[in-house]
C-alpha cells in the first residue's frame, strides 16, 4: 500500500513519512514511471491510489523535495472530514527549516499574498504586494549560527500555498538552504561543500488533527532524516534537534 515508513495506521488513517525524492503522488501528464508515495493505479480526479491491499485518498501533499508526514485515509468518508479540516484551517502542520541569514526575531508572523503561476510544466509562486495577505505562516527560531549565517526555524503553516515556506522565507531574504529554485545557487554549491547540504532543508516534523472517528486529538512526528541531521551537526546547530521528539 505504501512504499514509505509508516507513522502512524488505524482503520481510518494512513500516515507515513515520506522520503525526499519521493512524488506524493504522480503526474499523470507523465508518461515516465515515478516513485509516489503510496502504491498502485491513482486517480487524479478522487486523489485515490488502488493498490492490491486496498485503497487510500490521499489528503494533502508535500513537494518532492520535502521529506516529512504525509496523510491518508482508507474510506471516502474519512477522507472527505480529513479535507474539511484542511479547509478550515484546525490542522496543525509544523515544518523545520534551515534558511541561509539571519535577523529573525525569536518568533514572528509570515503574511503575503502570494500567486502561483504554471508555465512551460513548471510552478512558480511569487509574492504580489498590496493585496490582501492570502498566505500565513508562524515561525520559532530555534538555533542561529552567527558563524555560518544560517537560522534553524520551526514553521507552523496556517495556510497551505504552493511552495508557501520557500517563496515567504527567499522573499525575506532568508532563503531555505538546497533550494535550487528561490535560492542562491552560489550559496547553495558553498553550503555543499563546507556543510554537507546537498538537498533542500525543509522537513514536514509535526501533524496535529482531530481524529475523524475519535474526536481525540492526533500527533505524529516525523524525525528528521539523518542527513539533514548531518547537515545540522556540521553546522554546529544540532543541539536543538536532539533535545527533540
Amino acid at each position: 500500500m505504501t512504499r514509505c515508513e509508516i507513522l502512524h495506521e488505524d482503520r481510518f488513517l494512513l500516515v507515513v513519512n515520506k522520503p525526499h525524492g519521493v512524488l506524493s503522488h504522480p503526474n499523470p501528464k507523465s508518461a515516465k514511471p515515478q516513485a509516489a508515495a503510496f502504491e498502485g493505479r491513482y486517480d487524479a480526479d478522487s486523489r485515490c491510489f488502488s493498490s492490491p491491499t486496498g485503497k487510500v485518498w490521499l489528503i494533502h501533499r508535500l513537494d518532492q523535495d520535502t521529506s516529512g508526514v504525509l496523510l491518508a485515509a482508507k474510506d471516502e468518508k474519512t477522507a472527505a472530514a480529513c479535507r474539511e479540516a484542511f479547509e478550515a484551517e484546525t490542522v496543525r502542520k509544523t515544518y523545520l527549516a534551515l534558511c541561509a541569514g539571519g535577523g529573525l526575531k525569536p518568533e514572528g508572523v509570515w503574511l503575503d499574498h502570494l500567486i502561483t503561476a504554471h508555465e512551460r510544466h513548471q510552478v512558480r509562486t511569487s509574492v504580489r504586494h498590496g493585496p490582501r495577505p492570502n498566505a500565513e505562516a508562524r515561525y520559532r527560531l530555534l538555533e542561529y549560527s552567527a558563524a555560518q549565517r544560517l537560522s534553524l526555524v520551526e514553521i507552523e503553516l496556517i495556510t497551505g500555498k504552493t511552495h508557501q515556506i520557500r517563496v515567504q522565507a527567499a522573499s525575506r531574504r532568508l532563503p531555505l538552504v538546497g533550494d535550487d529554485v528561490y535560492g542562491s545557487f552560489d550559496l547553495n554549491r558553498k553550503l555543499r561543500q563546507s556543510i554537507g547540504a546537498r538537498r533542500l532543508f525543509l522537513h514536514a516534523h509535526e501533524l496535529r488533527l482531530k481524529h475523524p472517528a475519535s474526536g481525540q486529538m492526533l500527533s505524529v512526528h516525523a524525525p528528521l532524516p539523518p542527513d539533514l541531521v548531518s547537515v545540522l551537526e556540521a553546522a554546529g546547530l544540532a543541539h536543538e534537534i536532539h533535545r527533540r521528539p
